[in-house]
C-alpha cells in the first residue's frame, strides 16, 4: 500500500484562528442516553480553521464561491518544497533548488514546527514574485504551512490578488512538518459549500 502523509493539523476548541475570526465550538444537540441512541453535535468554526482551501470569494467581491470550484486543482501530482528559515516572505530564490520540470501543484514548508495552539503573527507568507514565477511555469495550486499567502498586517493582499488574476487556487495552514521534500499525490478536496468563502480540507500527500 501507498504511503499516506495526512497534512491537516487537528481541529478542535485550541485550533489558531487569525485574530477576530470565529474560533472552533462544538455543543451536543443529543446525547446517548436510555431514550435516545446517538450523539449529534453542533459545530460553529470559520472556514478557514485549520488546513482550508480559500475560494476568490474569499478576496474578491465578484469572485467564486468554494462550491463552485473546479475540484481538478486540488487533485494530482503535486511537490513538496523546503524554505525552511526563508523570513517573512517566499522569494523566488528560496524555491530555485526544486522548480526543474514542476507538476500542477507546490506545496512550501517554511517552518520547522507548526505552531498548532497559537496563531502565528510573524507568519511566513509568499512575496508576489513568487506566486508569478510559478504561475509562469504552469502552477496550479499553491499551498503554504501557514495561514495566509500574505503577511498577516497586509491590508492590500498582494500574493492573494495575483492569484485571483492568474487563476490559481490555495490551500493554507498545511501541516509539512514531517514531509520530506519531493513530489507526491495531492488530494485536498474542499467541502461542497456553496455560498462560502474558504472550506476546510482534509489534506493528504500519497507517495508516487
Amino acid at each position: 500500500m501507498k504511503k499516506l502523509w495526512d497534512i491537516s493539523p487537528p481541529v478542535d476548541a485550541r485550533s489558531p484562528v487569525f485574530p477576530g475570526d470565529t474560533a472552533y465550538q462544538q455543543t451536543w444537540a443529543a446525547q446517548i442516553t436510555p431514550g435516545c441512541p446517538v450523539n449529534v453535535s453542533a459545530i460553529t468554526l470559520s472556514p478557514h480553521v485549520g488546513a482550508h482551501a480559500d475560494a476568490p470569494l474569499h478576496y474578491d467581491p465578484q469572485g467564486q464561491t468554494v462550491g463552485q470550484l473546479s475540484l481538478s486543482p486540488f487533485l494530482g501530482p503535486c511537490r513538496v518544497v523546503h524554505a525552511l528559515g526563508c523570513g517573512e516572505l517566499v522569494r523566488p530564490q528560496h524555491l530555485a533548488h526544486a522548480l526543474e520540470n514542476l507538476p500542477p501543484r507546490v506545496l512550501v514548508r517554511t517552518c520547522e514546527k507548526f505552531p498548532l495552539a497559537r496563531f502565528d503573527e510573524q507568519l511566513t507568507a509568499f512575496h508576489p514574485d513568487t506566486v508569478a514565477q510559478l504561475a509562469d511555469r504552469g502552477v496550479q495550486l499553491i499551498g503554504i504551512d501557514s495561514a495566509s499567502i500574505d503577511p498577516a498586517d497586509s491590508k492590500d493582499l498582494p500574493s492573494h490578488q495575483l492569484i485571483r488574476q492568474r487563476g490559481l487556487r490555495v490551500l493554507e495552514n498545511l501541516w509539512l512538518d514531517e514531509v520530506p521534500e519531493g513530489d507526491y499525490e495531492l488530494i485536498a478536496l474542499p467541502l461542497k459549500l456553496m455560498t462560502a468563502d474558504a472550506s476546510p480540507v482534509r489534506a493528504v500527500l500519497r507517495e508516487l
